[in-house]
């Protein structure tokens, strides 16, 4: 599947070169040179990457970022912005406002290659980051802060930030939870604190995982990435 990009730059020669010159990678490339427009378009439609001029009229290309990093559909994409060389201040804003990388000027097909590389990799850490497999199997729970035994329940789905849980008693949102799960066709077995941040009826939770250990996100990027197209 082509990697989709929105380039945004209120440069019609800018645009067409990199429209030109990213179809080469093989991206599929939509274009906007007014960033009023490219908002609108993130807020309707997902992206795998989007490159942006720093310096644009109207939205200039930190307040474009920061519009891109607030939509429902594109909060997590990576986002590469177009600057001079060794404009430190610029980037340093950039930073704030959400970008992953840069592209400095002037741009060649070689630093053109370098970035949609960096992007690709990137966008392939925040699609498993957030992917859910499905996860039928039991899980350990404990109420912490509670003088309570640990129980079996259910688990419904497993990514690398989180999880469901089924059969599980109804717990209040904040909630503080240790897991203990095994993973599918290995020997690993984890153990992890979580919150829960969404309660399912009748009887389900989600719970997102508190400050996960090296080890442990090895194990879960690993069962992850090896599940998730």
């Amino acid at each position: 599947m082509p990697f989709k990009l929105l380039v945004v730059d209120d440069e019609p020669a800018i645009t067409n070169l990199l429209k030109s010159m990213l179809a080469s990678l093989g991206c599929d490339v939509l274009t906007a040179q007014d960033s009023r427009v490219a908002a609108e378009m993130v807020a309707k439609r997902k992206f795998d990457g989007v490159i942006l001029d720093a310096r644009m009229p109207y939205m200039d290309g930190f307040q474009l970022a920061a519009a891109i990093r607030a939509s429902r559909s594109n909060r997590g994409v990576p986002m590469v912005m177009i600057t001079g060389i060794d404009d430190v201040e610029t980037m340093r804003k950039a930073f704030k406002a959400g970008i992953t990388l840069f592209l400095t000027k002037p741009i060649t097909q070689e630093r053109l290659t370098h970035a949609v590389n960096a992007l690709r990799g990137a966008f392939l850490r925040e699609k498993r980051r957030y992917s859910r497999l499905v996860y039928l199997d039991d899980v350990e729970c404990t109420v912490l802060g509670q003088n309570s035994a640990a129980r079996k329940v259910r688990g419904l789905d497993l990514s690398e930030s989180g999880m469901a849980l089924m059969r599980a008693q109804a717990l209040p949102v904040g909630q503080k939870v240790n897991l203990k799960f095994r993973l599918p066709a290995s020997k690993v077995v984890l153990e992890l604190n979580a919150t829960v941040v969404r309660c399912m009826p009748p009887d389900g939770i989600a719970v997102c995982f508190d400050h996960v250990s090296a080890e442990t996100r090895t194990a879960l990027q690993h069962y992850i990435g090896s599940n998730v197209s």
